[in-house]
């Protein structure tokens, strides 16, 4: 499977995993996560980035908490109506981009945002396509959150970090998020396990 058929399967989910099913169940710990790091490191009209938003319930969270200036990224295109629906303020007052994360980030400048944070997506990231991680250390002017699968093996031993298909469908690729953003350039300033994920928040350098 290459990085188009992974995209594709993405931007054609229902059912599991798709925009109904999350707007189904609303914030989460996760949701919750994500805003206590948030709200300890950057202001209120801090400008943040969701990559793969879909129906928006992490930004709902982080809106009605006070964040106001919220920008998601979302490739299945149905999401949008569905959080028009589920949460219409957010879906009135946010910005959105409906295409891929590897087609939207390129177009941002340098440390546009103060807050860039992912929930369970760019674990989905093909490796061909590693190259936006880069692009990703670009854009975020201060604080990077990742909620990520991280497996159960040593992301960095090949015997034990391999691709895994959930419901033998869509791939999960498992990967050590502080290798890769420490050496972007940034800070890890808190690390937490947190059911089947890993939250971790990193700060930007000093350039």
């Amino acid at each position: 499977m290459d990085s188009d058929e992974v995209r594709r399967q993405w931007a054609e989910r229902s059912g599991e995993y798709s925009p109904e099913y999350y707007a189904y169940y609303g914030p989460d710990k996760r949701s919750e996560a994500v805003r206590e790091l948030l709200s300890r490191y950057v202001d209120r009209d801090a400008a943040v980035l969701e990559l793969g938003c879909s129906s928006g319930r992490h930004l709902a969270h982080l809106r009605d908490h006070g964040f106001s200036d919220l920008t998601g990224v979302e490739v299945n295109g149905e999401a949008f109506d569905v959080m028009a629906e589920a949460y219409p303020d957010l879906a009135a007052e946010g910005t959105f981009h409906h295409d891929a994360i590897e087609a939207v980030l390129p177009g941002f400048d340098d440390d546009r945002f103060d807050a860039v944070f992912s929930v369970e997506t760019l674990q989905h990231i093909h490796p061909d396509a590693e190259w936006v991680f880069g692009d990703l250390a670009r854009i975020t002017a201060d604080l990077l959150v990742t909620v990520e699968n991280e497996g159960d093996g040593d992301p960095t031993d090949p015997s034990t970090a391999d691709v895994n298909y959930v419901h033998d469908e869509f791939p999960l690729y498992y990967r050590d998020w502080e290798r890769v953003f420490t050496a972007r350039g940034f800070e890890t300033v808190a690390t937490r396990a947190h059911d089947r994920d890993t939250v971790r928040a990193f700060r930007a350098g000093d350039d």
